[in-house]
C-alpha cells in the first residue's frame, strides 16, 4: 500500500495471515466469480442486506504475500579505520560496510488463473532501498504456504505477477470492467492489513478516474471509502458482480491509518499489462520527454488562463519526441491526439498509453497564442533511467526552487525598494558580466538577480532566493530591473493577480515560478 498524502508516497506493508473456509470443493475448475455462481448471491441492487455470501465466494482466491529480504545497514562501528576495526566486524578495518539484518514485508494478492498465477503490487515484492528480496511467498486462506516465482514486475503501474504450483486446481477470480464503474457503487475489499488476513471491508466509489498528482504515468485510480490501510497492497476491489475492478494501492492520510480515501489500480488499467507480464512481454509506453505541472490558481492568474485545463512545461528533454516537435518550455498543452488534457486525463495518462513511433497531434498555448505542432511519441524509458535524466536533477522541493534550508538568511527584508518591493516583495538589480561570473552563469546571460526577498511575500513563501536570476515575466526577455517593472504594471493593468517568472539558480536549469501580486 502505498500514501498519497500531499506529494509524499510511502510504501505500505504488513502482514499474517488466518485460516478461513474455501468456497468450492478442490478441483474446482470455475472461477469463483463466475456470473453463474454469483448470480444467486449477489445482494438486491442498490441496498445489499449482507455481504457475506458475495464474500464467502470471492476470499478463497485472496491470498497473503510475504518477502524476506537482505537489507544493507549503516556500519556504526566506532573502531572503524583503526586497526581494532575488524574485532567488530566489517573487515578492512571495519569501513566494509557489508553488514546487514533481514527484513520482513507483507502486503495481498490474488489468484486469477488455476494454475496458479497472482496479482499483486510491485511494491509488495520489490525491496526498498539497498535492500535484496530472497524470497517469495504466498498464503492462502486455508493456511498454506507457497512459494512464489516472479514471472514479471513493472514499476511504472505498480504490477506483478507471480506463480504458485500446487497438488490441485486453486481457486481463482476475474477481471471486470471498471469503465462502467458509477460513483456510488458498492464495493468490499478483501486483503491483510496490519498482518489480519482475510480481512473484508466494504463502502462506495468515492470517485473514478481520480488523479493524485503522483505525476507517473498511470495516475488514475477508483477513489473509494472502503477501508485500506497497511498490508491491503496488492488486494482485490471487487463490485457486487464479483468482478476484481481494481487493485488497492494507496490512500491519503495523515495519520497512517485508514481515513476513507483508498485509490485502487482500475481494472481496465491493469488487466492488459497484467496479461503481458504473464507471457513474459514487455511493457512499452509512450514518451515525450518534458517535464510537467498542472495549471494550479497561481499559474492560470500569471498566464490569464483556466485553471484545471492542461498543463504547463516546466522543461524539455533535448532531442526527445517534444524537442523535435519544437514544444518550448513554458507552453501550455490543451489536447494531445484528440483528448484535452485535463486533472482527470493528464498528459502522462495519455502519452503514457499511446504506442511509441504513433505520430500525435498536440494543441497548445504559447504566450497567449494557440498553436498545434505534430510530435513523434517514444519509448518511454525505465524509472531508473528516468531518475537520472539530466533534464530533471534540479533536486527541487514542491514550489519548485529547492531546499531553502540554508537560506535563512536570505529571506529578509528585500534590499531594495519601490514598485517591486510592494509587487513582489523582492529587491532586484541588473545582471552583469561581473555579477554573472560570481554566481557562476555564462556572462552571455541576460536577467535581473534578485537581491533579497521578503519573506511574507509569496515570492518568499516559494522559494525565491537572494542571488536567483530572473530570466523573463510573463515570457518577456529582462534586462533591466525596468523591464520588470514594466510587465509588472502591465499585468496590474490587465486585473491579472500574479507573474510568471522563468528563475534561474546557479548549477540548476531554469524553471517557471507564477508568483502573486501584492
Amino acid at each position: 500500500m502505498r500514501y498519497a498524502y500531499g506529494v509524499t508516497t510511502a510504501l505500505l506493508l504488513a502482514g499474517s495471515a488466518l485460516t478461513l473456509a474455501t468456497g468450492f470443493p478442490a478441483g474446482a475448475q470455475v472461477a469463483q466469480n463466475d456470473s453463474s455462481q454469483i448470480q444467486a448471491i449477489t445482494p438486491r441492487q442498490g441496498a445489499p442486506s449482507s455481504f457475506a455470501d458475495l464474500t464467502a465466494q470471492l476470499q478463497p482466491a485472496v491470498v497473503n504475500i510475504s518477502t524476506r529480504q537482505r537489507v544493507k545497514v549503516q556500519n556504526n562501528n566506532p573502531f572503524a579505520g583503526t586497526p581494532f576495526g575488524d574485532l567488530f566486524g566489517g573487515g578492512q578495518g571495519g569501513q566494509g560496510g557489508g553488514s546487514t539484518r533481514e527484513a520482513q514485508s507483507l502486503g495481498s494478492g490474488f489468484i486469477i488463473s488455476a494454475d496458479g498465477y497472482v496479482v499483486t503490487n510491485n511494491h509488495v515484492i520489490t525491496a526498498d532501498g539497498q535492500g535484496e528480496v530472497e524470497s517469495i511467498s504466498v498464503t492462502t486462506p486455508d493456511g498454506t504456504e507457497y512459494p512464489a516465482k516472479l514471472v514479471g514486475k513493472d514499476a511504472a503501474s505498480d504490477l506483478a505477477v507471480l506463480k504458485i504450483t500446487g497438488n490441485k486446481p486453486f481457486p481463482f477470480v476475474k477481471f471486470g470492467d471498471s469503465r462502467k464503474a458509477r460513483v456510488g457503487d458498492w464495493v468490499i475489499a478483501i486483503g491483510n492489513p496490519f498482518g489480519l488476513g482475510g480481512t473484508v471491508t466494504q463502502g462506495i466509489i468515492s470517485a473514478v478516474y481520480r488523479a493524485t498528482g503522483s505525476g507517473s504515468a498511470y495516475d488514475r485510480y477508483l477513489q473509494t471509502d472502503a477501508s485500506i490501510n497497511r498490508g491491503n497492497s496488492g488486494g482485490p476491489m471487487f463490485d457486487m458482480a464479483g468482478n476484481v475492478i481494481g487493485i488497492n494501492n494507496a490512500i491519503y492520510s495523515p495519520t497512517g491509518g485508514s481515513v476513507g480515501i483508498g485509490f485502487a489500480i482500475p481494472a481496465e488499467i491493469a488487466a492488459p499489462i497484467v496479461e503481458k507480464l504473464k507471457n513474459g512481454q514487455a511493457i512499452e509506453r509512450g514518451y515525450l520527454g518534458v517535464r510537467i505541472q498542472p495549471i494550479n490558481d497561481d499559474l492560470a492568474a500569471s498566464l490569464g488562463l483556466p485553471k484545471n485545463r492542461g498543463e504547463f512545461i516546466q522543461s524539455v528533454e533535448p532531442g526527445a519526441g517534444a524537442a523535435k516537435a519544437g514544444i518550448q518550455a513554458g507552453d501550455v498543452v490543451t489536447r494531445v491526439d484528440g483528448k484535452d488534457v485535463k486533472p482527470d486525463q493528464t498528459l502522462s495518462f495519455i502519452v503514457a498509453n499511446t504506442a511509441p513511433g504513433k505520430t500525435v497531434a498536440i494543441d497548445l498555448v504559447r504566450n497567449g497564442k494557440p498553436m498545434t505542432v505534430n510530435a513523434v511519441v517514444g519509448k518511454r524509458p525505465t524509472e531508473e533511467e528516468l531518475a537520472n535524466q539530466s533534464f530533471d536533477q534540479d533536486q527541487q522541493d514542491d514550489n519548485g526552487l529547492g531546499d531553502n534550508s540554508d537560506g535563512q538568511q536570505q529571506q529578509k527584508q528585500a534590499q531594495a525598494t519601490g514598485a517591486l518591493q510592494k509587487s513582489l516583495g523582492i529587491g532586484a538589480v541588473p545582471l552583469t558580466p561581473q555579477i554573472a561570473r560570481q554566481l557562476g552563469v555564462s556572462e552571455d546571460t541576460r536577467g535581473v538577480v534578485v537581491t533579497g526577498v521578503d519573506s511574507s511575500s509569496d515570492a518568499g513563501a516559494k522559494g525565491l532566493q537572494r542571488r536567483d536570476i530572473i530570466l523573463s515575466a510573463n515570457y518577456r526577455m529582462l534586462a533591466t530591473v525596468a523591464d520588470l517593472e514594466a510587465v509588472v504594471r502591465q499585468a496590474k493593468a490587465e486585473n491579472r493577480e500574479a507573474v510568471l517568472l522563468r528563475v534561474q539558480r546557479a548549477g540548476q536549469p531554469a524553471i517557471y515560478l507564477p508568483i502573486r501580486l501584492r
